[in-house]
């Protein structure tokens, strides 16, 4: 196995582009011109919003949010074994790799979705999200092998505004298409959306194999020979977990973590299709507030980090977690196009910040030089996961039983509150320890 030189700068640029290449599909699957396009198509004058999927009669909304849910139920459960396999056979840059390109190849798909193959299409869009979350586990626990512990905050908020300069990148050139499709000579209305899709699969594969050049293979378990393969992975995610269960901060970090990334997650998600139908906006008028978010996305991830420096992590990330709670007891009054674009200016400040400063945070509490670092990322990203799945499902839910997208958006404000609380919990068991 090739031994990693820590901080080195060359390496740490090849392991940002990941966050450049994958990032791509977070911005225009998630977040902007899929959900403009997936709202448009599946909007009908017979059936309204109501769509007919597999014999069902689903708001088109909660669909879409169902079935992210599932995907992130299913790795929820499925990550644990996964990573402790790469970890015991030495494959986690293997793995990393399927699930990259069964994420890209699956967004190549989604070229051909029309509402007559929605069915497919909404498989399709679960499976390029298994894809994302997979490769996006195996990349983070690449983060205490690259940086000492001094440096991971500054790393990691390097990797997000890779990520964010690099799909702002793509978003602009997907923009074109849907916004000046007669530039290209293009007729058919639906084709400059479903194009943007097969681009962000080709970025995400192919500008992945720079951080595939580059980051090492991991060492196989030593205690393999032994016994057969399904033993030696449950023995060595029952070693993790005993780890984990006896690092104090780690412990109550991640319960933290769970309840205000639920909110954090679901707002990325749902915000378009929030403006969409409470504000009537324009999809080209969502894409470019979503973009905007972004750029100020890469501002905030810098300013967290460096904040986090004077003041703390967790200090930091109380003061965030509050601002959050304003933006959802906000989104519940928001009335007009200025005061949405507003909110989605402060949400882009806060969103870099949070997600940088959490991965980071993480990554300081881990045993120094552990060698099965994917399978302890693995509960960061379970967690992260399982938040996603609850936090999505409460918002489809609440949405399917009122009818109404504001109830659900200013009930994300419960998760905030409860992390908020357990952050503070956390703040003062390490203020114990010091004394």
């Amino acid at each position: 196995m090739q031994i990693i030189e820590k901080n080195n700068k060359k390496l740490i640029r090849s392991w940002s582009m990941y966050d450049w290449a994958n990032s791509a599909y977070n911005l225009v699957i998630t977040s902007t011109i899929f959900p403009a396009y997936y709202t448009a198509i599946t909007k009908t004058e017979e059936n309204g919003d109501v769509v007919n999927f597999f014999g069902l009669k689903v708001v088109n909304t909660a669909l879409s949010n169902f079935a992210l849910a599932g995907a992130y139920l299913l790795m929820a459960f499925t990550l644990p074994f996964i990573s402790s396999y790469a970890d015991v056979k030495g494959k986690k840059r293997p793995i990393m790799m399927f699930f990259t390109y069964m994420g890209a190849l699956s967004c190549m798909g989604l070229f051909f979705f029309r509402l007559e193959t929605l069915e497919v299409s909404i498989i399709l869009f679960a499976l390029a999200a298994m894809g994302y979350i997979g490769g996006v586990l195996f990349n983070n626990s690449y983060l205490p092998e690259i940086a000492t512990v001094d440096q991971q905050d500054r790393v990691s908020a390097q990797g997000f505004a890779y990520g964010y300069v690099g799909c702002v990148t793509l978003q602009i050139i997907c923009l074109l298409f849907v916004l000046k499709p007669d530039w290209f000579g293009i007729t058919d209305a639906s084709f400059g959306a479903r194009f943007s899709f097969f681009l962000v699969g080709l970025w995400w594969a192919g500008f992945s194999t720079i951080p595939f050049r580059a980051l090492p293979n991991n060492q196989g378990s030593a205690i393999k020979a032994s016994k057969n393969l399904f033993r030696i992975v449950v023995l060595e995610y029952r070693i993790v977990y005993r780890k984990i269960k006896k690092i104090t901060a780690i412990r109550r970090f991640l319960p933290a973590y769970f309840f205000y990334s639920a909110g954090v997650q679901t707002v990325m998600i749902v915000a378009a299709a929030f403006g969409a139908k409470e504000l009537q906006l324009e999809s080209s008028k969502l894409i470019i507030t979503i973009l905007l978010i972004q750029l100020l996305a890469i501002g905030g991830a810098v300013l967290m980090s460096r904040l986090s420096q004077r003041f703390g992590n967790i200090r930091v990330l109380l003061s965030v977690v509050c601002v959050w709670i304003i933006i959802c007891v906000s989104a519940f009054y928001v009335q007009t196009e200025t005061q949405f674009y507003l909110l989605a200016c402060l949400v882009g400040i806060v969103m870099g910040g949070i997600q940088s400063l959490s991965r980071s945070t993480y990554s300081k509490f881990l045993p120094e030089n552990i060698k099965d670092t994917t399978s302890f990322f693995s509960f960061y990203d379970i967690t992260e996961k399982l938040a996603i799945v609850v936090g999505l499902f409460s918002f489809a839910f609440i949405e399917q039983a009122t009818r109404n997208i504001r109830y659900s958006a200013v009930s994300l404000s419960i998760f905030f509150i409860l992390g908020l609380l357990l952050l503070v919990r956390l703040l003062k068991s390490q203020k114990t320890e010091i004394s």
